[in-house]
């Protein structure tokens, strides 16, 4: 187990994985051993194994041909993890894979790979011979070890899948594809990255409950493996094949929603091959080019990877060097099995692949745990803690004779019952509102804001009716309004003094006919708050301000359709090109597009040229409206004339009457009587 550390995760569809920081991964070396095939003409003078079996020295006789003065190199000494040599199969997976494959099942990532010259017995190290019982290779050694393993561990339950990818020619295939509830692919397989690692498009994963079904599979995959004979080798194979067996271990004690998962690839590459000797021939010749190719794009990944230098691994090379991406170099504990001949004619291929093995060596990993985090559980758990903290809330409230608090979302009765707490707060008719829990708190803050927002929506819709609303950047408009004398150019608003239009009465001495009376307010917002045909109230002050903040004018329609007929003039004048001037002054002004004019002098343009003949009919109506004026105060001027003499004829018959009262009935002709 890692300690702890600083982790990073990352979300898929079904988990939650965690990868531990890089920085606490160990850095370890990729262990390299090398395996001599066992022979009869071994070269004993050139090749020599060291005391502990952990070296190999090589030594060549100099080629007296090059004559005295000759420097070619004739000793080479490797050192590597251990040297086995005539050693059974036992041996070699205990040394080998054994720990690789235990420590799997702790979420560790595993890589064993075979690497050599053709017929070096890659294959027979790792698949074995089925002949015998003890030929077994490391793969089903390691098929074993997994399932004995988990009959070790019954705290755990562990899943066990498996895969068989084969490269030939630079292709990807699927050598379980020939399972009947499988078959085979419609797209081309192809290889992907995700955070996790390297995945295979298309290859498909078996779930394997007992042993037996692994070795099922592996005998079918085995068999769809392509071969082909030559001089070297007689069942020689003619692609690389990567054996997969991915672990998932969950615990059946803890209720905990982590757990680990771990794959091992046991990598059986082709052995590479001179065309010299192996006599290699038409479709044969073919492959042995892929595979050498694919070798040498191999070994220059592992050059790179030996280089701390280096910033860039050339991965995507090949389709093998790009499979092996997390395997080489990546998060898992990475294992190399050289495979070399014993005999003298093949020494030069023995070099080639301990030069390998050596640089493989310089290649370190960072293996770590794969911890993930299984969603379904996580929620539950989540669950069940948060019922047990509610419980202990309520124990807590009834010890300090708390009232009873829910902790529930709130329902539409209790969100009902707050809106009217804060209407009735807001009214006044409440003097406080009871706080019970922070959900509570939410949601009259909540309330609050609902009932702000009607509070808007109710003002806006009442100015809407009482009002015309007007964009302030509607420019044509605006001027239209100065033109009709609803504003003045300052802003001040234009109407009669008691706001009522024309009426009978006494008109005060100050407002005299053909006068404007200033208003008490000016809007510096340009908002022009004129009352509707038949509105009776003025706007309020707080409607004012809500006004103030909005982006258009307030303007009243003394005649609905004159204002609509004006505006309409005014947008179809707007529309007309104006005429071209003449003037110096308006030359002058064209040549500089740059400079507005001032507000004046733009009115008096606007009036010359786009709104004439709008300024036509404002002067006719305004000349109509004076003349009507006129009419009006001089018949109301009539009216308080006759009104004042009857007012003084009614004074004096009052005065008739009430002095005919004092002097007695006789006084009145109607009560006199003839005498007889």
């Amino acid at each position: 187990m890692t300690p702890p550390c600083c982790y990073l995760m990352v979300t898929t569809e079904n988990c939650i994985v965690l990868f531990p920081s890089a920085r606490m991964a160990s850095k370890k070396k990729v262990h390299a051993f090398v395996r001599v095939k066992p022979t009869d003409d071994f070269a004993h003078e050139m090749i020599k194994y060291g005391n502990d079996n952990k070296s190999i020295d090589i030594h060549l006789k100099k080629d007296t041909r090059r004559g005295v003065v000759n420097n070619q190199q004739t000793d080479w000494s490797f050192k590597l993890d251990g040297v086995l040599h005539d050693a059974s199969q036992d041996l070699v997976y205990e040394t080998v894979a054994k720990d690789v494959v235990s420590q799997a099942l702790d979420g560790y990532n595993g890589t064993i790979m075979c690497y050599g010259q053709t017929g070096a017995g890659k294959t027979y190290t790792m698949t074995g011979a089925s002949e015998n019982y003890k030929h077994r290779g490391i793969l089903p050694r390691a098929l074993q070890q997994v399932f004995r393993m988990i009959k070790e561990r019954p705290t755990h339950a562990i899943t066990v899948r498996v895969s068989y990818l084969e490269i030939y020619n630079e292709s990807l295939f699927d050598l379980l594809s020939t399972l009947p509830y499988v078959g085979p692919s419609v797209t081309p397989m192809t290889i992907v990255e995700n955070p996790q690692g390297i995945f295979i498009k298309g290859l498909s994963v078996h779930l394997t409950s007992q042993e037996e079904d692994a070795f099922s599979l592996l005998f079918e995959g085995e068999t769809n493996r392509i071969i082909a004979s030559h001089t070297l080798n007689k069942n020689s194979s003619r692609s690389h094949c990567i054996f997969t067996i991915y672990v998932e271990a969950h615990s059946r004690t803890l209720s905990d929603e982590k757990y680990i998962t771990s794959k091992i690839n046991l990598v059986d590459l082709a052995g590479s091959e001179r065309l010299g000797k192996s006599g290699s021939e038409g479709h044969v010749l073919k492959e042995a080019t892929y595979i050498n190719k694919s070798l040498s794009f191999l070994e220059q990944a592992i050059i790179a990877l030996g280089d701390q230098k280096r910033d860039h691994i050339p991965f995507r090379q090949c389709k093998l060097t790009h499979a092996l991406k997390d395997s080489l170099g990546g998060n898992c504990n990475m294992v190399l099995i050289t495979n070399i001949y014993g005999e003298a004619a093949q020494l030069e291929e023995t070099l080639s692949s301990l030069r390998f093995a050596s640089r493989m060596k310089l290649v370190t990993t960072e293996p770590a745990i794969n911890e993930k985090y299984d969603a379904e559980r996580m929620v539950k758990n989540l669950e069940k803690e948060l019922s047990l903290l509610k419980q202990e809330l309520a124990l807590h409230n009834s010890l300090a004779n708390r009232p009873l608090v829910t902790y529930d979302p709130m329902d539409e009765i209790q969100i009902a019952e707050i809106n009217s707490q804060v209407r009735r707060y807001l009214e006044g008719t409440l003097d406080e509102i009871d706080i019970i829990n922070l959900r509570q708190i939410q949601e009259v803050f909540n309330q609050f804001r609902v009932v702000l927002s009607q509070q808007e929506q109710e003002v806006e819709s009442a100015l809407r009716r009482k009002y015309t609303l007007i964009d302030k950047n509607d420019f044509a408009t605006i001027s239209a309004v100065h033109k009709a004398g609803l504003v003045d150019v300052d802003g001040h608003l234009v109407g009669e003094s008691d706001g009522h239009g024309f009426g009978l009465g006494v008109i005060p001495f100050s407002a005299k006919p053909g006068k404007k009376s200033k208003a008490k307010k000016t809007f510096k917002e340009l908002s022009v708050p004129l009352r509707k045909e038949g509105a009776s109230s003025p706007v309020s002050g707080k409607d004012l301000d809500m006004i103030s903040t909005s982006k258009t004018l307030l303007v009243l329609s003394v005649k609905d359709g004159d204002v609509k007929d004006m505006l309409s003039r005014e947008r179809e004048t707007s529309s007309i090109e104006p005429p071209t001037s003449s003037s110096p002054k308006e030359e002058s002004r064209l040549a500089r597009p740059g400079t507005p004019p001032s507000r004046p002098v733009a009115f008096e343009d606007f009036k010359n040229d786009r709104g004439s003949e709008i300024n036509r009919i404002f002067k006719e109506n305004k000349s109509i409206l004076n003349e009507r004026r006129r009419r009006a105060s001089e018949t109301i001027q009539h009216i308080n004339t006759i009104k004042r003499e009857i007012d003084v004829t009614k004074e004096a018959l009052n005065f008739q009457k009430s002095l005919r009262e004092k002097q007695g009935c006789w006084a009145c002709p109607a009560n006199s009587q003839p005498r007889s």
